[in-house]
């Protein structure tokens, strides 16, 4: 099973991929989001978003858009760089992603506008020996089972070799469990088709027996893709690997330094990112990666109310020196 980092805009970058490799990796990391746009007008801060580090053979690169001649060209571009393929995103349900007709639009619009999307991109991307993937959602609220498989039949006829499945609708927001079921259903369905596409979960998987459980819920998948679980918990996959191991009656535990890991990332964002970036990212990251601790919310305000490298920095240091017993994990144990 192929355990693959999800695209999340402003985290999936370079620092965070190389805080996951320092604790194995995973089998596929995916970008963030690419504004095929914005790459291809070659702004100042584009070149952070091609960076290819840690194991750019490992490399997916997600792009966006509401143009086609911008997607195309995008495609084209990336697909001809080191990495596994290209992927579009048709799931991201923000605002203003999907006001400029992108992300899930693309599942709304006039189908044969999408159909033109598919087949032009894939075309530029298979031509350079690179899989072809779509990362999806369910529709808009009032979807039905037979316009989203009708959906997947358009994709599978124009060459899409990878489907990922976020199985939640439009505005279903994280509380909401996702449909698990439908991720059973594509996989049945592609199979009764014959169609050459992977299916990969994503959703509900955020530790061993969760990845276990989402595994048994929708048989027949070839991976399964985390997202926010990666960023609290860069080592997941590791943790993963690890509860398969004891299921296999094996010993194999791991600690983790949360002091250290925080400052690896922190270490690695200036090394990968320009400082405009800093404030977003050290808040996006460490949103998320304060909830390791018994104190989260102390924690989460320090660092959020000080978005610096360096303040970051002393905010952890601060907290483990209070609270010495919190600084190392072990993970893995029975």
């Amino acid at each position: 099973m192929r355990l693959i980092l999800a695209p999340m805009a402003t985290l999936t970058h370079a620092a965070l991929r190389s805080t996951i490799a320092q604790f194995g990796g995973c089998h596929e990391y995916y970008t963030e989001m690419i504004q095929a746009g914005t790459l291809l007008t070659n702004g100042p801060f584009e070149k952070y978003y091609l960076f290819t580090t840690p194991e750019p053979e490992k490399l997916v690169w997600q792009i966006t858009g509401g143009k086609i001649s911008a997607m195309v060209e995008a495609a084209k571009m990336l697909s001809q760089m080191e990495g596994i393929g290209v992927d579009i995103n048709m799931g991201c349900c923000a605002p203003d992603i999907v006001r400029a007709g992108a992300g899930i639009a693309w599942m709304l619009k006039d189908q044969q506008e999408t159909q033109q999307l598919v087949a032009q991109v894939g075309q530029v991307v298979r031509q350079n020996n690179k899989r072809f993937s779509v990362k999806l959602r369910l529709g808009d609220e009032d979807f039905t089972k037979e316009g989203f498989f009708f959906f997947v039949d358009m994709l599978a006829q124009r060459g899409v070799q990878q489907i990922t499945l976020h199985p939640r609708t439009k505005k279903e927001k994280y509380r909401n469990p996702p449909k698990l079921e439908y991720v059973k259903q594509l996989v049945e369905y592609i199979k009764e088709r014959d169609y050459d596409i992977q299916v990969v979960l994503n959703g509900a998987v955020s530790d061993g027996a969760s990845a276990e459980k989402a595994a048994q819920l929708a048989p027949g998948i070839s991976g399964i893709m985390i997202g926010r679980a990666a960023v609290q918990k860069p080592w997941v996959f590791k943790e993963i690997a690890s509860y398969q191991a004891h299921k296999e009656a094996k010993q194999e535990t791991f600690q983790v330094d949360l002091l250290e890991t925080g400052c690896h990332f922190i270490q690695k964002l200036q090394q990968f990112q320009p400082p405009e970036f800093y404030k977003t990212r050290l808040q996006r990251f460490f949103a998320f990666y304060s909830d390791n601790v018994q104190f989260a919310h102390h924690l989460r305000t320090g660092l959020l109310n000080h978005p610096t490298p360096e303040g970051c920095i002393q905010q952890l240091e601060e907290y483990f020196a209070v609270a010495p017993t919190e600084r190392v994990r072990l993970i893995g144990d029975k």
